[in-house]
């Protein structure tokens, strides 16, 4: 699980791309749900962007932001907190030369959980790929969103429960398309949650992400997204599509190792195999049909 912890957060300074109208409307959106008490969910294949935009999201809250990482050992210790350790107090009393009086104290240090110190704080919590933790340590989170309380199951305090300060937000992300290492996605929590899908981003919308990601002109930048959509459509649906990532290695790659983006260039039309030819291969078993695809998409360029 990762951490990030801030309490003078600042919005990124490269902030072009969400100024695109595609981003500009789901962020505002997410804000006056956010601002309602309802949490986010961004759904969407690998590679666009949605840990980005949550922590984006996240930031312009103006509140200290907790991310935590879906995993399956993921537990209730590491969200609510636990006993770990113990602190030891010794007196030794010697005032009276005659009289020596030793008092001793081992008590257990409590270490609050990531979610118990975002819950009582009001912190905006973003949760990466939440499907990844299992159901029991997510049953948590219906409590929270629901009846707005944090049940402290099995932490031996006093207290059997945490009110959740008014302030406390969740932005939650997942890939529908992910099926190794997640988890079916509980009804009950995805019907607290307003989610919004990002895997149809517009063409304009990826090259302004490619733009802002490697600095790159917008012809260069339309050329590789172009590229990467073309062998998308030439798999038929056949396997997993190729994301905006991939169109970022390759425009990133070309421009810091002075590559032309030509598609008639050898180092070019290699630098293209080597990030797209892998993925391909999950749709085809023939890697002539692979490869031979991809330059010919590459001579498009």
């Amino acid at each position: 699980m990762t951490v990030l912890k801030q309490s003078n957060l600042h919005t990124s300074q490269k902030k072009g791309v969400y100024e695109h109208p595609y981003y500009k409307s789901i962020i505002r959106r997410s804000l006056n749900y956010l601002s309602a008490g309802y949490p986010v969910h961004y759904t969407g294949p690998s590679g666009v962007g949605k840990t980005t935009l949550a922590i984006h999201v996240a930031k312009l809250i103006k509140r200290p932001v907790t991310l935590i990482t879906g995993n399956k050992d993921l537990t209730n210790e590491d969200l609510i907190g636990a006993y770990r350790g113990y602190s030891r107090k010794k007196l030794n009393d010697n005032f009276i030369k005659t009289v020596r009086k030793i008092e001793e104290n081992v008590t257990e240090d409590w270490v609050e959980g990531h979610l118990y110190e975002a819950v009582k704080n009001g912190h905006t919590v973003v949760y990466d790929e939440f499907t990844r933790s299992s159901p029991d340590t997510n049953n948590l989170f219906l409590s929270v969103l629901e009846e707005r309380v944090l049940p402290l199951y099995g932490s031996k305090t006093k207290d059997s429960h945490l009110r959740v300060h008014p302030d406390f937000r969740m932005v939650f992300t997942s890939n529908p398309a992910e099926y190794i290492g997640v988890y079916d996605t509980q009804d009950a929590l995805m019907d607290r949650m307003i989610s919004i899908p990002l895997n149809f981003i517009s063409m304009d919308a990826e090259i302004a992400v490619v733009m802002e990601r490697t600095g790159v002109d917008r012809d260069k930048a339309e050329a590789v997204v172009r590229f990467i959509r073309n062998v998308n459509q030439s798999e038929s649906g056949k396997g997993p599509d190729l994301s905006v990532r991939s169109s970022i290695m390759i425009a990133d790659i070309a421009e810091k190792t002075g590559v032309p983006i030509e598609g008639k260039n050898e180092s070019f039309q290699n630098l293209c195999m080597d990030i797209t030819y892998f993925s391909l291969l999950s749709s085809t078993n023939d890697e002539k049909e692979a490869r031979n695809r991809i330059i010919e998409q590459c001579k498009k360029i």
